[in-house]
């Protein structure tokens, strides 16, 4: 357990973390805000923290707007939502790095200008090439955002029942961003312009960027060594083709493409693994991952997102594509399940005094899996109301076991090496992210095409001709396609046709879930066994 020892100054307090992370046996000296001061810290960490999950998803409910003022192609569409992400996700590891070297705050605030300053030219981007290019910049300063958030927490909050707090706000607020944008993207395109999207960063930064170096102390690695620019180049050619790779596996079905550029990722990851573990001062410290502790938490995190955001895919499509909702309406019937993220992470932080974090962390992916359950063998014809019932319990798992395993990620490493385990958190909450809808997603399209059977009707009017035929294609690929052709058919085929469709997304939605079902209730076996040691909190 982490203590303090106080200096003179009146401001502030000091202590001094080495290795093990405990104090006074030398490394790190780290500058801590005095109690209700830190509190204050964590406020103004909020704003990037927020500000970065709404980017991730409310630009999605602007592309329409988007594709009528700038026209661009197919292919332009696709990078304007992913040249974000893919920057973002290359360079988590560096940036964490970087900031264990530079200071964290430095880092923050670097990160926190660029981004408002690019955001606002980005908003009035004249044409698609110079929105994703924005995109991608936005990308570059995002990365330096996150993982500075998160350890920067570590560092300002030495005590360690205060810090698991603090990061269960942290995730309530990464978690209710994200719930978030949707709505709050729907509103200001309807309301404004999609440019507005992009602007409401530069307000959302100003608090951080003017009470930032007063408020938020200066932390980094006393001793960081140099930057190897060959680790950060390998880095980037391992996260951007392996992220590409998944997002491509998800949208396009197994190709050749996605698999080539997941194999490139992967080789060139064994190759900065390689070189990581040769140099005398890593850009990655790969001795981290030796911890089990740290590992297995790192696992839970992967797998409780990889749940969340492959429920959240076939939840999205039942809603919108079966029960009618606008995006609006499907974004604010999740809200319950938001609100009970936030509130698993916040009641999990005393339940770890009574009782061992790593059985907290298992019955957080346990609710997980119930969730899944009941969509496993529930009956949906009634409504989305089991679907929405699942959905708060998994997000109750999914808070309870995100808060807990940051908790023990940023506890189990030194206090100097915190950035670099901040940054592989957040590339975590990516891989799991991505390989929830990549997997699951992929298995549940799989699941609609084998078991989808076309109404006879269709074919023998001769609906199959000229662009019908086309429809019939479409609907022979996802539901919406068969939703789209539904409302050109006369009524009774048209009934017909979207029964078919919706028996057969029930059946991929039941594999899914039976899938998601195995792999959570797994998961928590495996994280309550590994983690059955770690000491309940003092």
């Amino acid at each position: 357990m982490e203590s303090s020892t106080s200096t003179s100054t009146p401001a502030t307090r000091h202590f001094t973390a080495g290795p093990s992370g405990s104090p006074g046996a030398g490394g790190s000296r780290v500058t801590a805000p005095k109690p209700g001061r830190d509190w204050l810290a964590l406020a103004l960490l909020m704003f990037p923290v927020l500000l970065v999950a709404v980017d991730n998803t409310a630009l999605t409910f602007a592309l329409p707007a988007i594709a009528g003022s700038l026209e661009p192609t197919g292919v332009q569409l696709l990078w304007i939502v992913d040249a974000y992400p893919l920057v973002l996700a290359g360079l988590l590891v560096a940036m964490g790095s970087f900031g264990d070297r530079i200071g964290r705050r430095r880092l923050l605030l670097i990160g926190s200008t660029g981004f408002a300053a690019v955001s606002a030219a980005t908003a009035f981007a004249p044409s698609a090439e110079w929105l994703i290019a924005g995109r991608a910049v936005l990308g570059f300063f995002g990365a330096m955002l996150m993982p500075s958030t998160l350890s920067l927490i570590r560092n300002i909050f030495p005590d360690p029942n205060r810090r698991r707090l603090a990061i269960a706000i942290w995730a309530a607020g990464f978690s209710g961003g994200a719930a978030l944008g949707p709505i709050f993207g729907g509103w200001l395109v309807e309301h404004y312009w999609w440019g507005a999207i992009l602007l409401v960063a530069v307000p959302i930064m100003l608090p951080i960027l003017l009470l930032g170096p007063a408020l938020v102390p200066e932390s980094k690695d006393p001793r960081p060594g140099t930057v190897d620019g060959a680790s950060i180049a390998l880095s980037l050619l391992t996260m951007v083709p392996l992220v590409y790779g998944i997002k491509s596996l998800a949208t396009e079905g197994l190709s050749p493409a996605p698999a080539a550029a997941m194999g490139f990722g992967l080789l060139m990851g064994y190759v900065f693994v390689r070189r990581q573990k040769q140099l005398a001062s890593p850009l990655l410290d790969m001795g981290l991952f030796g911890n089990r502790i740290f590992s297995t938490a790192i696992t839970a995190n992967v797998l409780a997102l990889f749940s969340f955001n492959g429920f959240i895919l076939f939840l999205a499509q039942h809603l919108q594509l079966l029960e009618r909702l606008r995006p609006t309406e499907a974004g604010i019937a999740m809200i319950p399940a938001l609100v009970a993220t936030v509130l698993a992470g916040l009641l999990v932080v005393p339940l770890v005094r009574s009782t061992r974090p790593g059985f907290v962390v298992a019955g957080g992916l346990s609710l997980s899996a119930t969730g899944y359950l009941m969509v496993a063998f529930g009956d949906h014809s009634g409504g989305p109301a089991i679907l929405l019932g699942a959905l708060l319990v998994l997000a109750l798992g999914v808070g309870a076991a995100e808060t807990i395993s940051n908790d023990l990620i940023l506890g189990a490493v030194p206090p100097e090496k915190s950035g670099a385990a901040a940054a592989i958190s957040e590339t975590g909450y990516e891989i799991g992210s991505l390989l929830g809808t990549a997997v699951l997603g992929s298995i549940l399209t799989a699941s609609y095409q084998r078991n989808l059977v076309l109404p006879d009707g269709i074919l023998l009017e001769g609906v199959a001709a000229g662009d019908a035929g086309h429809g019939i294609a479409q609907a022979r690929e996802t539901l919406a396609g068969a939703m789209e052709l539904a409302h050109s058919l006369p009524a009774p085929l048209a009934d017909a046709l979207t029964s078919a469709a919706k028996a057969a997304f029930e059946s991929g939605v039941h594999v899914t879930a039976s899938i998601g079902l195995v792999l959570m209730a797994g998961a928590a076996v495996f994280v309550a066994v590994v983690l059955r040691g770690v000491p309940k909190a003092t």
